[in-house]
């Protein structure tokens, strides 16, 4: 059987060494890796756990031999995409130069022009060759694919004057980090249908350092710009890619549908603000699957707009299934829902989640003024290490988008539902605070194995304007939870999501020896 230090030495290889050493993540806390061993009481359930992450992390580690071996024996590449190709350039015809230090902004945003003159006899795919190609931000478009090699990387530029100003997001009212406009992603789309950005482990960085220090210091008076973004569109995939350093959020989509994000690697440090991994907002029938986050602020955040501007934008995230996540993010939660859910947030499903050294595991957070929804989410199979808290609900969350909110806008919080959860060396049990005169309701949770760490809370259940149900859960819930869970445990909905059956195709592309 694997043994413990070894589905670490998994994980962890996934990111370099050096950079976990830098953000914290290899010290998980107080606790070596060496003592993070399970109680006998569940361990076989904790066996299962391992055993699954260890599958995971192995698949991910065959597939990038096999791809490696297919590198060696030919120029032609496979990989998977909701739509092949039928025509293909490399940049370097339209000029780009991969020496990092020449802007290729204009040679990418020239390239993607001429290609999308084919978007109607069978589309066409860029590829971006071995090298550093040096780029500020550029716009994506219809029946498109952006194929990033694995020996390339793609550098965000640092000059403010590659990155054009766009318009404050109509769900939010005004920029995150400031009231003002927003700085263009530096991979955009709008109003697209069938686009794809994939490689075989290609690199973006982002090269976020000095947008971190002006955030820090206040000196940004636009909000800092993502990494992906796609906006108002139709069948998107987002795969198989190594992302790091972004100025801000990572991966966005928001006002989209058909949405498929898998094998992404996201690395940014623990202690820089608003790194959050992927950022589903506004969107409906997503997949999510198979990444590995390392994050200063939560891997996966689940939007919908802010306050009144969310509330009249009026356009919910639903119909969404996350599987198969790693997360590590000391002073946030592994998946998020909210705070800004002012559109509603509904039909979401969780399983098989991985937390190393992270805040909290699934997290809801929302506010007087939020008004909006967090409904019918369920989650299952968890495995969590090194935990601040395991269950987390916050009714109080203070950040507005301004002082013009409605405070009699009040969130409906209803059947949120966890089962299967196996948890080690946690502080605290649960931190659940609903609002007063409007409770979350309807919370079960079952199956639940909590073992806690050498100093934990003397409270260990806090629970205020909750109410629900539990079955099998140790240590023993608040009374607010008391009640009987109905047999079999909580809800998971075995019927499949349209997303979920969505089946991509085998594509190729030709790399020249370099």
């Amino acid at each position: 059987m694997t043994s413990w230090p070894t589905v670490f030495g998994l994980v962890f290889e996934y990111a370099p060494l050096p950079f976990l050493l830098e953000c914290g993540a290899v010290e998980l806390g107080e606790t070596p890796v060496r003592e993070m061993l399970p109680s006998p009481s569940y361990s076989g359930v904790v066996t299962a756990a391992r055993i699954s992450v260890v599958i995971v992390l192995a698949l991910v580690s065959l597939a990038t031999v096999d791809a490696m071996n297919q590198r060696l024996s030919s120029n032609s590449l496979k990989f998977q995409a909701i739509n092949c190709r039928k025509h293909s350039a490399l940049l370097t015809e339209f000029g780009g130069v991969g020496d990092g230090v020449t802007s290729n902004t204009n040679v990418f945003r020239k390239a993607i022009e001429h290609l999308s003159t084919l978007a109607a006899d069978g589309g066409a795919q860029l590829i971006v060759p071995p090298g550093k190609w040096l780029t500020g931000s550029f716009n994506l478009t219809s029946h498109f694919t952006l194929f990033i090699d694995k020996e390339a990387k793609i550098l965000a530029s640092q000059k403010e004057s590659e990155w054009p100003l766009v318009e404050v997001l109509p769900s939010y009212g005004r920029g995150r980090d400031a009231p003002g406009g927003r700085y263009n992603s530096l991979i955009f789309g709008t109003n697209l249908t069938d686009v794809v950005i994939t490689g075989n482990n290609g690199t973006i960085d982002g090269q976020g350092s000095s947008w971190w220090e002006k955030f820090k210091k206040g000196e940004l008076k636009e909000t800092r710009p993502y990494l992906i973004e796609i906006m108002y569109s139709d069948q998107v995939q987002i795969s198989d890619l190594t992302l790091i350093n972004s100025p801000s959020w990572f991966v966005h989509p928001i006002y989209s549908r058909n949405v498929i994000i898998q094998g992404l690697t996201i690395l940014a440090p623990v202690t820089v603000p608003n790194t959050d991994g992927i950022n589903p907002d506004s969107c409906s029938n997503i997949r999510i699957e198979d990444c590995y986050i390392v994050s200063g602020d939560d891997c996966i955040a689940i939007k919908s707009g802010w306050d009144q501007y969310g509330i009249k934008f009026g356009m919910p995230t639903e119909y969404l299934v996350i599987r198969r996540l790693t997360c590590i993010s000391p002073d946030s939660a592994g998946i998020a829902l909210g705070s800004e859910m002012s559109g509603g947030i509904r039909n979401v499903r969780i399983e098989n989640v991985t937390a190393i050294n992270t805040q909290s595991a699934v997290r809801i957070k929302t506010a007087r003024g939020r008004g909006g929804f967090v409904k019918d989410i369920f989650v299952r199979r968890m495995f969590l290490s090194t935990m601040k808290y395991v269950f987390w609900m916050t009714g109080d969350y203070k950040s507005h988008a301004d002082d013009k909110f409605d405070p009699s806008a009040l969130p409906v919080i209803k059947n949120i539902n966890y089962r299967d959860v196996v948890a080690e060396n946690v502080n605290m049990s649960a931190n659940l605070a609903g609002i007063s005169g409007d409770p979350f309701t309807d919370i079960c949770m079952s199956n639940v194995k909590i073992g806690l760490s050498k100093k934990p809370k003397k409270l260990q259940w806090n629970c205020t304007d909750v109410e629900g149900f539990s079955s099998d859960v140790d240590p023993p819930p608040c009374a607010p939870l008391a009640k009987a869970a109905k047999s079999g445990g909580c809800d998971f909905p075995e019927d499949k999501l349209p997303i979920e059956n969505v089946q991509l195709k085998s594509c190729s592309v030709e790399i020249p020896a370099f």
